[in-house]
């Protein structure tokens, strides 16, 4: 095969022969390159002859500038006058999908989001928690905790925990509520809580009071229904004292009475300290508790002042005590208190015969209770008009000392007789008139003084007052 001669320069040999042979077949050189390069092209991209793309020399995709989200690689792409901005792949036909613009700020990822109001606390809820803490209408508060439970599972609203307590309670007081109606219960606290909150009921009778009764009396079972009055009018009780029992068991009602009975009339001297303005017709009266009012607290009882004739009444307040009496009065009163209390412990034997021992030792109680009323009638200093008349009855009251004490001292019923009588009459309430007339108190020795008992008389001394 003949080689071919290098361009530009002619070939020798066989080949200017074979060149000469044929002139108007073969090219020269430069046509031959051509057609070469042509043959070169054409097998990899065949194009128009008219028209023959030229080789880039640029890269044909060039990576995205380093973002501040993007590592940068190790070979920085060449910058240029203008923002490089990444490319994207293209769609079919050559067409780009249209994509949101990078703008050059990236979004705050932790941005303020819009405000949320807080969910509002369900009424029915509110309403049941109220009424199961009052444990009133529970079944009205039941059927609300419900609902608003209901209610708040549907609309996200607050108060499930108020809804949850109200249904509670309400449920245990309508339980309370059944058990009570069952048992009968109900009617006996109706009535206990309608004559305790009446003005006009026993229970709530205070000192100083005076009132009426519907019958007129003050015998029988009283409980209730009693109406306040004036004192200056008449009314059929006044009420001097009121105490209260102990216990949480109902004692009985002879336990009652009897504590009633002694307590009463040991409380008289407090509210009307001169026993000879009560009236001889006027006794001591008391209101009890009763089995039934006791199971509702009620513990009081009320002494009271009642005229023991039936259909009579009181008129006027029977009160006598420091705020109505003068100074020189109460000192009076106070003093023959002193000897009033002392008589009355006598022996429950009635004659002496059947206690000489109780009948001495009472003598004893009497000496002493005149040594210390003498002493506080020395120590008050009176006025002109009743220092003569006290003076006289210290004098009668030192001597019938010296009687008391003999007689406490008597070995037997005969001599005990001897000094008891001689000692009785000088304690006799009439030698006190005079001295009562010069203080302005009462001048009329009660009915039933005791007036003394001779020989064999025993010791009635009881209800003697000075």
């Amino acid at each position: 095969m003949p080689s071919r001669a290098p361009a530009g320069r002619r070939a020798a040999g066989p080949f200017t022969a074979r060149t000469a042979a044929f002139p108007t077949l073969i090219p020269p050189p430069f046509t031959a390159r051509l057609r070469c390069a042509q043959s070169y092209v054409s097998s990899a991209v065949r194009f128009p002859a008219a028209r023959r793309p030229l080789r880039s020399t640029v890269p044909v995709s060039i990576p995205p500038p380093p973002g501040p989200h993007q590592p940068q690689g190790p070979y920085q792409p060449p910058q240029s006058g203008h923002p490089q901005y990444p490319q994207y792949p293209q769609g079919p036909y050559g067409q780009q999908p249209p994509q949101p613009y990078p703008g050059p700020y990236q979004p705050w990822g932790q941005g303020y989001g819009p405000y949320v109001p807080e969910p509002p606390v369900n009424g029915l809820a509110i309403a049941s928690l109220v009424l199961g803490l009052l444990c009133f209408l529970p079944g009205v508060g039941l059927l609300l905790g419900l609902i608003g439970l209901s209610q708040i599972r549907r609309r996200g609203e607050r108060g499930k925990a108020m809804a949850v307590i109200g249904s509670v309670l309400s449920s245990a007081g309508l339980a309370l509520w059944v058990l009570v109606l069952a048992t009968g219960g109900a009617g006996e606290i109706w009535y206990g809580v309608k004559e305790g909150a009446s003005d006009s009921s026993s229970l709530s009778l205070s000192t100083g009071d005076c009132f009426d009764t519907p019958d007129g009396t003050l015998t029988g079972d009283l409980v209730s229904d009693v109406d306040v009055v004036d004192c200056a009018k008449t009314h059929d009780g006044e009420v001097f004292a009121t105490y209260r029992l102990k216990g949480s068991s109902y004692p009985g009602d002879d336990s009652v009475g009897t504590s009633a009975d002694e307590r009463c009339y040991a409380l008289e001297d407090g509210y009307a300290m001169d026993g000879w303005a009560i009236p001889d017709d006027v006794d001591v009266y008391y209101f009890t508790p009763s089995e039934d009012s006791w199971k509702y607290g009620d513990r009081e009882v009320a002494c009271v002042f009642g005229n023991t004739t039936e259909g009579r009444t009181l008129s006027g307040s029977l009160r006598n005590d420091e705020s109505v009496l003068d100074a020189d009065q109460v000192a009076y009163l106070d003093a023959a208190h002193v000897l009033n209390s002392a008589l009355a412990t006598v022996p429950e034997a009635q004659y002496v015969e059947d206690d000489l021992p109780g009948y001495r030792r009472w003598a004893g109680r009497v000496t002493t209770a005149v040594g210390k009323q003498t002493a506080m009638l020395r120590a008050y200093g009176w006025g002109p008009d009743a220092k003569r008349p006290v003076s006289d009855l210290i004098a009668d009251l030192d001597q019938a000392k010296t009687q008391w004490a003999k007689a406490a001292r008597a070995t037997d019923a005969h001599t005990y007789y001897a000094h008891y009588d001689k000692g009785w009459t000088l304690l006799d309430p009439k030698r006190t008139v005079t001295a009562r007339k010069a203080l302005g108190l009462a001048t009329t020795p009660p009915s039933d003084d005791g007036g003394g008992g001779g020989s064999g008389s025993g010791g009635t001394g009881s209800g003697l007052e000075v």
